[in-house]
């Protein structure tokens, strides 16, 4: 047998160490892949779980334990034992190790930071209440003030000086105007779905949600008003019992207009005899209800409904509390007989609307307000503070936010007994120049279908403004010293010292405008076609007509104007939620002689109406409920309205005073 060279046997020899070394290596290569594999694999996984919101830590463990058990299981189970080697499974087993106690430290910071909420990518840390007893007792009567005369909380609405019964006269019919009651904010606010704004513990409210969830008629199904209308369709109730909907009624605001229906069926039920039942066989038809009378099936008798017309701006909101408000006014039965006229403007105009001087008057009013906040550096730096804590969408750099915007956001977490927010804001302070608001853009306002005037919101034309005469009111500077040198942190809280300053401020401002001459021209040709309305119920009322309720539900603007250009003073600028204006009609008993009566939020200010200060009013006793009260001719008010009501804008009519000071411009 011939001997094979010495050098092939070797390579022979060879070919099994040369072999499984090339093996051996090719076992590394491919478990470092598979590591790098099983890496990305595992990332993903966990993040799918982050991105699930898993937050209870037991369950997000035994997921995690799982997904690791699988994973490993599967490449266990493709990884031949001939080709693998054991430090590989060490290093695969450290490196499973590293990432589970990195998994565990990331769960141990959430559990540690429950405290932080999360809004649209933003933190969010609860801090102190703003209710809180602390400080000085000058901040907690300021506190206190705020939370009473802003927030309207429904236990403290009573009866005030309202009533149809006064010693010598009869009263013949009543107008109502009402702002809506609390609702969201009319901003994005960060964070707000963590404010409870739900109310709880409220018979009344308790048995007006019972009623509509309980009843299906052709007027109700489901909560929502189904009959024919402008407002078929809309729902009776808030959409969520305890959030903060944006623009949206809250069940708070539910409860306090059922509150002011308690008051007003007390004080006027039974004096205009809303509750007055007829025999069937009377029934005729009218064209708002329907017909004059809604009948019970077992009963002989039923209710008269044509003496209730009941208006409301196309909002859900204002006609939820309309509707809530008449639930404590009228029977079930005669309520569900209601049929709701629409205004297509927030101030009521009517046929009266289009005003080219009005739209002036805004932009000079915000002008004026302009000129305010420039002179207040350190207000318009804690509006740019607040605001770019508290607001999703804040005014873009050089821009100044609308201090009113402020105020209504906060008002969300004050009149919630909510905390003060807190996060890190990376923005420049703009400088006093920029601190403009009259023109703000990326407005929430939208105007009504006629496109004749804004409709939207409560904040719409709700530019601050000053100067002009009026009645002696306390001008003096706000006192913001502690911050005038000062610029605000770029991180930390909203503190009570700014929201104090702040509202010093707007309380200031907002009193300037009341009494200017601005607002009271805008207020003139705002309310017009208003006042027009209401005088012609007034005198329909003393002919004999059926009418003998009005209720008319709209925004803080609607009551603004009216009172700007009837000349009331008030003590408050701005009209709380859930607000009620009250125009009596009385007929003396000795004579045909009529007058009227105004009260606002349970107090008689007849006398401080323009057309009946300065002894053109009676004082007359209240009979069995004490004290005095104050009456006005209604032939004053109707001299007013025909005669006086444009003399302070040059003009003896309406379009005259909404078309001379253009004219003189140059516009046309």
């Amino acid at each position: 047998m011939e001997q094979m060279p010495r050098s092939r046997i070797w390579g022979k020899q060879n070919r099994t160490p040369f072999g499984k070394k090339n093996i051996h290596q090719t076992s590394v290569k491919d478990c470092l892949l598979h590591i790098t594999k099983f890496r990305i694999e595992f990332r993903q996984s966990l993040n799918f779980t982050k991105n699930k919101k898993i937050n209870d830590t037991k369950v997000l463990r035994v997921q995690t334990s799982s997904i690791i058990a699988k994973m490993l299981l599967k490449e266990i189970a493709r990884f031949s034992l001939q080709h693998r080697t054991l430090y590989c499974y060490l290093i695969l087993s450290i490196w499973i190790f590293l990432l589970i106690a990195g998994m565990y430290k990331y769960i141990g910071s959430i559990e540690n930071g429950n405290n932080l909420l999360n809004a649209k990518g933003f933190g969010y840390r609860k801090t102190e209440r703003f209710l809180a007893e602390e400080g000085d007792s000058t901040d907690r009567i300021r506190i206190k003030e705020i939370n009473q005369t802003d927030c309207t909380h429904p236990f403290a609405i009573v009866t005030g000086e309202e009533g149809g019964s006064l010693e010598g006269w009869t009263l013949q019919g009543v107008l109502l105007l009402i702002r809506h009651g609390d609702r969201g904010p009319m901003a994005h606010v960060r964070g707000i779905n963590e404010v409870d704004c739900g109310y709880e513990n409220d018979p009344s409210l308790a048995r007006y949600i019972n009623f509509l969830q309980n009843t299906t008629t052709g007027s109700t199904s489901g909560g929502h008003w189904m009959k024919t209308g402008p407002f078929h369709g809309f729902p009776l109730l808030p959409a969520a019992s305890k959030l903060c909907l944006l623009a949206q009624l809250t069940h708070k605001g539910i409860a306090q207009m059922l509150h002011v229906g308690d008051i007003v069926r007390q004080a006027y039920a039974n004096a205009l005899g809303l509750y007055t039942r007829v025999p069937i066989s009377t029934q005729r038809t009218t064209p708002f209800n329907g017909s004059d009378f809604i009948s019970n099936p077992t009963s002989s008798f039923q209710y008269v409904v044509d003496d209730v017309v009941i208006y409301s701006t196309r909002y859900r909101r204002t006609f939820q509390s309309a509707m809530a408000l008449l639930f404590g006014v009228l029977p079930p039965e005669k309520w569900l007989a209601m049929q709701i006229q629409e205004s297509h403007s927030l101030s009521y105009c009517f046929s009266d609307c289009a005003c080219p001087q009005a739209e002036k008057l805004k932009k000079q009013l915000a002008s004026e307000m302009n000129g305010h906040l420039s002179k207040h550096p350190a207000i318009g730096a804690i509006v740019q503070w607040i605001g770019a804590a508290l607001l999703q969408n804040p005014q873009a750099a050089g821009q100044q936010i609308n201090p009113l915007e402020i105020r209504d956001a906060l008002l969300a977490h004050i009149c919630h007994a909510a905390p003060l927010p807190c996060r890190k804001i990376h923005s420049n302070v703009p400088s006093a120049d920029s601190y403009r608001y009259g023109s703000k853009t990326g407005s929430s306002s939208t105007q009504d279908p006629l496109g004749l005037d804004v409709i939207n919101i409560d904040l719409d034309e709700a530019t601050l403004s000053g100067g002009g005469a009026g009645p002696p009111i306390n001008t003096e500077q706000p006192d913001d010293s502690d911050t005038t040198e000062q610029e605000p942190e770029i991180e930390g809280c909203v503190e009570k010292s700014h929201v104090l300053a702040l509202m010093s401020y707007i309380h200031w401002a907002g009193m300037k405008e009341l009494y200017s001459q601005s607002m009271r021209q805008q207020g003139l040709l705002r309310s017009y076609g208003l006042m027009r309305n209401i005088v012609a119920y007034m005198l329909r009322m003393i002919s004999g007509d059926r009418v003998k309720f009005v209720l008319y539900s709209g925004h803080d603007k609607t009551l603004e104007y009216l009172i700007a250009s009837l000349g009331v003073q008030l003590e408050n600028p701005f009209i709380p939620y859930a607000s009620r204006m009250v125009f009596e009609v009385y007929k003396s008993d000795k004579d045909t002689q009529y007058y009227f009566r105004l009260v606002y939020n349970g107090r008689d200010v007849t006398n401080t109406i323009d057309v009946c200060e300065s002894g053109k009013s009676l004082n007359v006793p209240r009979g069995i409920r004490g004290g005095r009260a104050h009456l006005c001719p209604i032939e004053n008010i109707i001299r007013f309205i025909h005669d006086d009501y444009f003399l302070s804008l040059n003009a003896t009519n309406y379009k005259d005073a909404c078309m001379a000071q253009t004219k003189q411009d140059g516009f046309f």
